[in-house]
């Protein structure tokens, strides 16, 4: 035992002798209403499908997709970002399932607004990954490269619809340059100045979106590395978002969130409006997988993994578990 009766002045661990001690000091709280649960909603199904490589996800009917809203709600959830997913017979090369009032994607928001109203708010992913017979995130050349301004006039396209549709939030997802500024100007010009713009200001071209794909129905060939970023890249987010915030973005994000946490960061400390992060289908699979192996505590990984993405710097997480989270959140299991 050492001479010096003072000896450690110091005693950290006295702030953790107790779970209410621990509560009480903690640095990052994690609230249901930090989370946004994205969501799958399928044409032509009159049952819910499950998605194998993401257990306990499924392609909602609208039935159960309004069900899933009314749960995140009650659980208090933030909001719920929809995904359509057409008959792969209405897909063509210029996604024009994604521009119909009546495509999935738009009937879908509709009955998720008359559902829950404002209750939650509706996001909608504006892409057209999901409608192209290609995969591809936007209007493909004759030489096959995906082009960028003839892209953004069908987003301009796709903003009106969804926000006439009643999307509160559009989320441009396809990483084209100079994607926001073109469609505030069209959520503008259309009489939809309230509607907010969740910018995917920094979305890397990741193996871990491989589930994702399966969810969505995704007739991609080849890869989207000419216009995601690239995974060995930092300071280039903060270009992307910069540009972002100039043309109009409301709300940032960084996707995927687990791998990229260095720059939730960056991105964090570096503009002053609200921060979302995407933990995307690939970190969810991995949970999942290595809790059914029995490899590690299912229930403490997934809030472990959502509060490292949350003390990053994320003020808003889009997760999978979001409903399930938010209800243990709800009972003190946080």
């Amino acid at each position: 035992m050492t001479a010096y009766a003072n000896f450690p002045g110091s005693r950290p661990r006295r702030l953790r002798t107790t779970p209410t001690m621990r509560r009480m000091v903690a640095e990052t709280r994690l609230d249901p209403a930090n989370l946004i649960l994205p969501a799958f909603v399928r044409e032509g199904i009159d049952a819910p499908v499950a998605v194998s490589a993401m257990p306990g996800v499924h392609q909602h009917t609208l039935d159960t997709l309004r069900k899933a809203a009314v749960e995140a709600v009650e659980a208090g959830v933030s909001g719920i970002m929809l995904f359509g997913v057409p008959e792969d017979g209405k897909k063509d090369a210029r996604g024009t399932a994604g521009t119909d009032p009546d495509g999935i994607l738009q009937v879908a928001l509709r009955a998720v607004r008359e559902e829950v109203g404002d209750d939650l708010i509706v996001m909608s992913d504006l892409c057209l990954d999901e409608f192209t017979d290609h995969g591809h995130c936007g209007v493909l050349t004759a030489d096959g490269r995906v082009d960028n301004d003839a892209t953004l006039e069908r987003y301009a396209e796709m903003a009106q619809v969804q926000a006439d549709a009643g999307a509160h939030v559009v989320g441009p997802s396809g990483m084209m340059d100079g994607q926001v500024g073109v469609i505030r100007d069209a959520l503008d010009q259309t009489g939809h100045e309230d509607v907010s713009i969740l910018a995917y200001t920094v979305k890397y071209s990741s193996a871990f979106y491989g589930p994702f794909r399966e969810a969505v129905g995704s007739s991609l060939t080849g890869d989207r590395k000419t216009y995601q970023q690239d995974p060995a890249n930092a300071r280039e987010s903060l270009r992307e978002l910069a540009l972002d915030l100039a043309e109009g973005a409301d709300m940032v994000m960084v996707k995927p969130a687990g791998p990229y946490l260095d720059i939730l960061a960056k991105v964090a400390e570096s503009t002053d409006v609200p921060v979302a992060a995407y933990q995307i289908s690939g970190e969810y699979a991995m949970i999942e997988a290595a809790a059914e192996k029995g490899w590690i505590d299912r229930d403490k990984a997934i809030l472990e993994s959502l509060t490292g993405i949350r003390r990053a710097g994320a003020q808003m997480i889009l997760t999978y578990w979001a409903t399930e989270a938010a209800r243990w959140l709800g009972h003190g299991r946080g």
